[in-house]
């Protein structure tokens, strides 16, 4: 299947930067007349809405099949069409925090990824890190956005997570960029997307690839 667009993600940590680096890189693009549209997960359709209303409530299994289906729903209403129009897609939460946000909850890899066996797999999946010192000091400063944040030792395990989770997506054939964001501004870290970002192509990932068990 073929797609004008180009499908860019951007996962890691709270307090790495995701949204600010995902709005230099915005511009970035534009400025090199790339039409580009931003977007986030949970999505700011009513499903999204609810979803980041109650996720610190609504727990496990019952909340990675809440984030799937606003996953589903985002790439049907949202992110297809715009790369339909030849619109490059930046987003930011996608797949990869997935498979970080709702192991933390206790749910194991392998449901999540039959969960979403069929979303559109990114062009590129660009995963943002840093010290796990400097995400808390960022965090503190910052405040929590939800229930996982205010764990002290939710950076570390993050960081470890999305180690495993840049592995899984490597096994399924996307293209992964990890960068340290401990010492890069967000227009350095943009500007080394860019660099990297995948050419516009005929063919795209077949979105049923999946890895083999990691286990």
């Amino acid at each position: 299947m073929n797609r004008p667009g180009r499908l860019i993600t951007l996962d890691g940590p709270g307090g790495v930067g995701k949204s600010t680096t995902l709005a230099a890189l915005a511009a970035h693009l534009r400025q090199h007349g790339a039409p580009v549209h931003t977007t986030a997960e949970p999505s700011d359709n009513r499903l999204g809405r609810f979803t980041r209303a109650h996720a610190d409530h609504i727990r496990g299994h019952a909340l990675a099949c809440l984030v799937a289906a606003d996953r589903y729903h985002h790439i049907e209403t949202e992110i297809r069409p715009r790369l339909d129009a030849a619109q490059d897609v930046l987003c930011d939460r996608y797949l990869a925090s997935t498979l970080v946000v709702q192991r933390l909850d206790g749910v194991p890899e392998p449901f999540l990824l039959d969960l979403n066996a069929d979303v559109l797999l990114p062009d590129l999946a660009v995963l943002l890190t840093a010290a796990p010192a400097t995400i808390r000091q960022r965090l503190t400063t910052r405040g929590a956005h939800h229930r996982f944040e205010q764990d002290p030792e939710t950076p570390a395990r993050e960081v470890r997570l999305y180690e495993q989770a840049a592995r899984t997506l490597e096994r399924m054939k996307v293209p992964v960029l990890v960068l340290d964001t401990t010492e890069a501004t967000p227009s350095e870290t943009a500007e080394r997307i860019a660099e990297q970002a995948p050419p516009y192509a005929d063919t795209v990932i077949d979105s049923h690839t999946r890895p083999d068990d990691p286990r």
